[in-house]
């Protein structure tokens, strides 16, 4: 299992939500590009990247993300308000190597259907493309988490895969900012039903224990954030536990 450190921005801050609530946030004294160059001057390669105003509709810190992230010779998994064909097609031919597709993917029957055939026209696309659930209590959640989805959360599973998605990050909101533990309860419902995905979790991280324990798991992935600015893990212990996990990423 892989670690991938997070860098979550809002109102051209570096900030951290509890529980998805942008009411309870905590901003870091730190910029954007500062939190990037730490990063990768300490041996990251792959770097998780969301634009919460972006979940909202609001896209005021796109241009600077975007400017950012072209002068990093890092990976980068970006999320945020995306919304059509062109803007993924866009982002993953410009060099970003993952995209996260949420709020559409739910709303839209059609746009995954759409993305499935576009994607497919080359030949790693697909394998580029990130679903985020965002879960509370089981209900998923869409808009920045602010709205709520009646669709069931392994019938989502099975229609994504059905179309050739099968890469999945996967928030539980009742974790997310608290630093009390990953949903483990919830990723082994995941992968009970489907063994095959390539789950990327998220949400709750607070210690190499918490990731000893995923890691027991068939969890492709893990996205860290609040711990890395609460000095819970290191930057260091990342690094070295990357070092014996390239294989999974």
């Amino acid at each position: 299992m892989y670690i991938i450190p997070a860098i979550d921005i809002l109102d051209g801050k570096v900030v951290r939500l509890r529980e998805g609530d942008y009411n309870q946030k905590t901003e870091y004294d730190v910029s954007i590009a500062e939190m990037i160059e730490k990063y990768q001057s300490n041996g990251t390669d792959f770097i998780h990247i969301i634009d919460l105003n972006g979940a909202k509709g609001d896209f005021s810190n796109q241009k600077t993300l975007f400017d950012i992230i072209k002068k990093t010779e890092m990976r980068v998994q970006y999320g945020g308000g995306i919304r059509t064909i062109d803007q993924v097609t866009e982002l993953l031919d410009s060099g970003i190597q993952r995209v996260i597709v949420g709020t559409q993917a739910i709303t839209n029957p059609s746009f995954l259907e759409e993305l499935s055939r576009e994607v497919g026209k080359k030949e790693d696309h697909a394998n580029r493309i990130v679903i985020a659930i965002d879960v509370l209590d089981e209900v998923i959640k869409y808009s920045g988490w602010m709205e709520s989805s009646p669709i069931k959360l392994m019938d989502y599973v099975d229609r994504c895969l059905q179309l050739g998605f099968f890469r999945f990050l996967c928030t539980d909101i009742n974790k997310d900012g608290k630093l009390g533990g990953a949903a483990i309860e919830l990723y082994e419902k995941l992968l009970n039903h489907s063994p095959f995905i390539k789950l990327i979790a998220s949400g709750g991280i607070s210690s190499m224990q918490d990731i000893e324990d995923l890691a027991k798991l068939n969890i492709r992935s893990c996205v860290v954030g609040k711990a890395i600015y609460e000095n819970r893990i290191s930057i260091e212990e990342i690094k070295a536990w990357n070092l014996k996990a390239m294989t999974s990423l």
